[in-house]
Formats: structure tokens, sequence, C-alpha cells
């Protein structure tokens, strides 16, 4: 390889790369909770979690805006909702 070819595929990399942040904003990109996370939550959009009737712990997930306006996901386990209507 020669010395432009090298730089080419540096400076495409590099574009690439700053291009990336700018495709992400619309999604949320989802990280995983665990004990001592700090949430910076300032308004819950959704609430989901795994469907099913399992009564047990399920994957659920909170997508929300942080107090600096940007959107993020935080995917952690709990008590699936058909576990509520047990013993009723």
């Amino acid at each position: 390889m020669n010395l432009k070819t090298i730089a080419t595929a540096c400076l495409i990399t590099a574009l690439s790369a700053a291009a990336l942040p700018a495709l992400a904003q619309d999604k949320a990109a989802s990280e995983s909770y665990s004990y001592g996370t700090h949430l910076d939550i300032d308004k819950v959009i959704s609430l989901t979690e795994d469907g099913g009737q399992t009564c047990g712990l399920v994957n659920a997930q909170i997508t929300y805006v942080d107090s600096m306006g940007e959107k993020k996901a935080l995917t952690y386990l709990k008590h699936g909702a058909s576990c509520n209507n047990e013993g009723s």
C-alpha cells in the first residue's frame, strides 16, 4: 500500500466515526443496570418488559430523557407483571 491509500482509508474511517453519534442520536443506546448505577432520569418515555405469562424475573427496559436532554435506555431485571395476579 502506498501512503495516499493509507491516508484515504484513515480519512474515511475518521469521517465515518464522527457521523455515528449523529446517526445514533434518535435511538437510545441501552445500558444494563447494576447495583449502584447513577440514575439521571428527568422524564420517562416508556417502560417495557418481555412479554409472556412468565411469573419470575423478566428483562425490562426504561427509555427516558436525562437532565441534559439526552434520550437514554436502561435494561434491568424485574418480576413479571403476571406475578402480581398470583394468589388473588
